[in-house]
């Protein structure tokens, strides 16, 4: 929080807002990998206080601070529209100095609606009805939509998403009559892939954009996974579509690792492609994927370290399935990488996305730790 304390000292005022501030009202503690600001200080005075201060586009911020891996995105007083403001759903504040919270347009109901249904565990009884509350307070309709997929990702508890079909229509017809509003960035959409991803319910935020138009139209490498249809046999959970929001219901608790989860999401990227090409049912489509998954994550601007790990995920997502059977020559280099433990979480969510048990992944499991002690051992080096 240095960069909090040197805007304070120097005299200036800085208010976290959005969703940081709304997840410390509510108590909740997340490995965000950004944060927004609002301040009275210019452009020009966080220039004179910060090297390296870069300018995003006024859509989404004045200006933003890469610190570590880590985002400052700064919205300044003299630019901020009342009308418009950048998080109009939930607009809240907390005064950095001072820790209170400011609540402009009177929101407070809606949070506490919020704290109210995380503690009874009655998520879903009325979403139209929670979200037409925040629409009244004005919005366009991509951020309205988008911001609704954030509060269910964020703040709901994950379930199928293919339960509350009914649920999130009638939440996407209230959008429906509001103005369009301007595209989003390349950056307010790899902000919003990832604060949806590394959400504990990204299912439910997922099937809300899709419902509402958004994938189609602006992420269509997603969309198209509903093309590719599964055996009832083998995924009795539905489509790619489906079977990719079950598996992502499947991570560990608290899991915020931005790899594996970009990974799950993006597994089967390529069967909708494996499937029109005429080949043998989806052959081919891990490495369909890995490039289809490249050319998304490239367009939302992620960095090509994080692409690399991911796209080695996709590639290699049917290998831990075979591991028992293949031979170590064919397999030692894959399980040497330091990303074969998020490879391995992986195929344990692909797994239990299909209702299939674990059998295999146990068997898998074991034959990696037998590698291990291998590797381990100094004896078998030498020879």
């Amino acid at each position: 929080m240095a960069v909090l304390e040197m805007i304070c000292k120097s005299g200036f005022s800085a208010y976290l807002h959005g969703y940081g501030a709304i997840d410390e009202w509510l108590g909740i503690k997340r490995n965000e990998n950004c944060h927004f600001i609002f301040t009275n200080a210019g452009t020009s005075d966080l220039a004179r206080l910060f090297e390296g201060l870069r300018f995003p586009g006024v859509c989404l911020a004045d200006a933003a601070l890469d610190i570590n891996n880590y985002i400052w995105y700064f919205r300044c007083a003299d630019s901020f529209n009342e009308n418009h403001p950048s998080y109009s759903i939930l607009e809240f504040y907390k005064d950095c100095s001072s820790r209170v919270y400011k609540d402009p347009r009177g929101i407070y109901p809606v949070l506490k609606e919020i704290r109210q249904i995380r503690k009874t565990g009655n998520e879903y009884s009325n979403l139209s009805a929670f979200f037409n509350e925040c629409i009244n307070r004005g919005t366009d309709r991509i951020r309205a939509l988008t911001d609704a997929s954030l509060i269910l990702a964020k703040y709901f508890t994950a379930v199928n998403a293919k339960d509350l079909k009914a649920e999130l229509d009638k939440t996407a017809e209230l959008f429906f009559d509001l103005h369009e509003g301007s595209p989003p960035c390349q950056e307010e959409q790899r902000i919003l892939l990832c604060g949806l991803i590394t959400s504990p319910n990204p299912g439910t935020g997922l099937e809300m954009l899709k419902i509402g138009g958004f994938i189609g139209k602006y992420w269509p490498e997603l969309a198209i996974l509903e093309e590719a249809d599964h055996s009832k046999e083998f995924h009795p959970e539905g489509n790619a579509w489906e079977h990719t929001m079950e598996a992502l219901r499947h991570r560990k608790a608290g899991t915020v690792d931005l790899p594996l989860s970009l990974g799950l999401l993006l597994h089967d990227l390529g069967k909708p492609i494996a499937s029109s090409a005429g080949n043998h049912r989806y052959e081919g489509h891990a490495e369909l994927g890995e490039i289809q998954s490249r050319r998304f994550l490239d367009r939302l601007g992620f960095s090509p370290p994080l692409i690399a790990d991911v796209c080695f995920l996709v590639r290699n997502h049917m290998l831990p399935a075979a591991l028992p059977r293949l031979p170590l020559y064919r397999t030692s280099e894959i399980m040497s990488s330091r990303l074969f433990p998020r490879l391995m979480e992986l195929y344990r969510c692909d797994e239990s996305s299909s209702y299939k048990g674990l059998h295999g992944y146990y068997e898998s499991s074991a034959k990696y730790q037998q590698f291990l002690r291998n590797q381990r051992n100094p004896y078998r080096r030498k020879k």
